[in-house]
């Protein structure tokens, strides 16, 4: 059973996400999965409705170096962070599903497709949809929902950076059939060999990622660490009141 820490729905324990994944495959209808990092904890607690976005998916796995550290801190409990990356990369190379990419730019799909059949050749044969830049309510969610159940996929990664990805998919759930949606962000672009790169595991290690992403893009990434730093206080003291009263 998933837990509320900083109000987001969690899901820490990897064996448990990939067995609910399997379980979930087999029910006639769909539902998704958000891979939720400081900037998606951020927002979801400052915009009520994002928020319930979130939570109304199977439940949101940690992406997030600093969210462990804080539970640690404030339940003594100890987890560790499954982030987007990961998540795509083991379900990738685990060879068990049909899969559907969706997001971003052609040149990092094809970039992404060729970098991933080395890893699971069946990827060939898998779809990679490049969607067109317009606004979260504008998509043709029925349209979409054809091709993907058209394709059969089981596993539909999608890739529109948050906060848009998780609307997304929240607006697409009730077109689909079949399948399940994992919102990855950056994951795309990180395997593709054409864009962003992952820190280093030094950096991970020490929680340092987000300095790295900094570095890699200052303006944008600044902007979202400033809200990061504003809302924390007040979530940290609120989880520790929660605690308290338990």
């Amino acid at each position: 059973m998933q837990k509320y820490y900083f109000n987001i729905k969690y899901e820490f324990n990897k064996e448990t996400v990939h067995k609910q994944i399997a379980r979930q495959l087999k029910k006639k209808n769909s539902d998704y999965i958000c891979v939720a990092d400081g900037v998606i904890l951020s927002i979801a607690n400052r915009k009520p409705e994002y928020l319930k976005v979130v939570n109304e998916g199977m439940f949101s796995i940690c992406d997030s170096g600093y969210v462990p550290l804080y539970i640690r801190w404030i339940h003594g409990i100890h987890y560790e962070q499954y982030c987007g990356s990961q998540i795509f990369m083991d379900i990738v190379s685990s060879k068990k599903y049909r899969m559907f990419f969706m997001g971003t730019s052609k040149e990092t799909l094809d970039g992404l497709r060729q970098n991933l059949v080395k890893i699971n050749p069946a990827v060939t044969d898998m779809t990679f949809l490049e969607l067109p830049f317009r606004k979260v309510e504008e998509f043709d969610y029925e349209g979409i929902a054809k091709t993907i159940e058209a394709d059969g996929a089981d596993i539909i990664w999608v890739a529109l950076g948050a906060p848009k990805q998780e609307i997304f998919m929240n607006f697409l759930k009730p077109h689909l059939r079949h399948g399940i949606m994992i919102a990855v962000g950056a994951a795309f672009k990180f395997f593709s060999g054409n864009e962003e790169k992952r820190a280093p595991n030094w950096m991970l290690d020490i929680h340092l990622e987000f300095a790295f992403r900094i570095m890699q893009a200052p303006k944008k990434q600044l902007a979202r660490c400033a809200w990061i730093i504003i809302t924390l206080p007040r979530l940290i003291y609120q989880e520790w009141k929660r605690n308290r009263k338990r």
